[in-house]
């Protein structure tokens, strides 16, 4: 262990540091990540085909349940689409799964590699840089079987679909600062672990994935739009499905916000690594 490692020195919050850091780690970055990803699928027959097969069967399951078995169409947009629901609870799946699958995992992130704390110098604030690539990488599978299946489906694409980078890019800052919060927070309260899965379903419901905003009770929906994953959720399936301009006002504010809870989340978890070595 070499003479100058101490963990419980202090650390630079700010942007510039997580800019140098994420740039230095690049390389670490992306084969930690790769290693996550890989490593889900250790030792299954058809390994990371899987994160292609899995998407496609959850669509042709949603496809059949929603629209053969319960008949279901979205709204009052009096739609004969067989596939529409399928595809629109699919945007909202997807979306959901981004933020739970990264916010689930994030409080057990530093309890689960404490030897990179107490043992070994390592830029522990890129675990939740590689939890999140590792969520990020399974959601622009299922994008892209999405993409796939409503080409299909409707013989053309609408040309919004280019904005759903745009869309999907401050949504990626809120999970950062949420996840880099939690990382630190399950370190020092180990019932966050438990808690936090409880809390992404009852968010999962308070959002509009199963139904559209316009089917909540007018009194309720500003309770539902407050749920940050309400915006990205409707401003995607908007690009995606109805072929809709983002509402770029809203998305600026969303962007600014977002940020905000990103550094909020980074100075956190910068502040309060010192302490880690004390409670691991």
């Amino acid at each position: 262990m070499p003479k100058s490692f101490n963990p419980h020195r202090a650390h630079s919050s700010s942007l510039k540091i997580l800019a140098q850091s994420l740039l230095k780690n690049r390389q670490l970055i992306y084969r930690m990540t790769e290693h996550e990803i890989v490593g889900r699928y250790q030792g299954s027959v058809i390994g990371l085909s899987w994160s292609f097969f899995s998407p496609v069967l959850m669509l042709v399951i949603y496809t059949f349940v929603f629209s053969v078995v319960f008949k279901s169409r979205w709204g009052i947009s009096g739609s004969d689409s067989k596939t529409e629901f399928a595809t629109i609870l699919f945007v909202g799946m997807i979306i959901f799964n981004l933020f739970a699958e990264t916010i689930n995992r994030s409080p057990v992130l530093i309890l689960g590699n404490v030897n990179y704390v107490k043992k070994v110098v390592f830029p522990l604030e890129i675990l939740p840089v590689i939890n999140f690539g590792a969520a990020l990488f399974h959601a622009v599978v299922s994008f892209g079987v999405l993409i796939c299946a409503l080409f299909l489906f409707n013989g053309y694409l609408h040309w919004t679909v280019v904005f759903l980078p745009i869309v999907l890019l401050p949504f990626c800052f809120l999970i950062m600062g949420l996840s880099w919060f939690l990382t630190s927070l399950g370190v020092y309260l180990r019932d966050v672990g438990q808690a936090i899965g409880i809390c992404t379903t009852l968010i999962m419901f308070l959002s509009p994935v199963f139904y559209p905003i316009s089917a909540v009770p007018e009194k309720l929906q500003k309770w539902i739009l407050v749920n940050p994953l309400s915006f990205i959720i409707e401003q995607a399936r908007n690009i995606l499905v109805f072929g809709d301009m983002p509402n770029w006002s809203r998305l600026g504010i969303y962007y600014l916000v977002s940020a905000f809870i990103m550094y909020l989340g980074f100075v956190w978890f910068q502040k309060t690594r010192k302490g880690f070595a004390d409670v691991l």
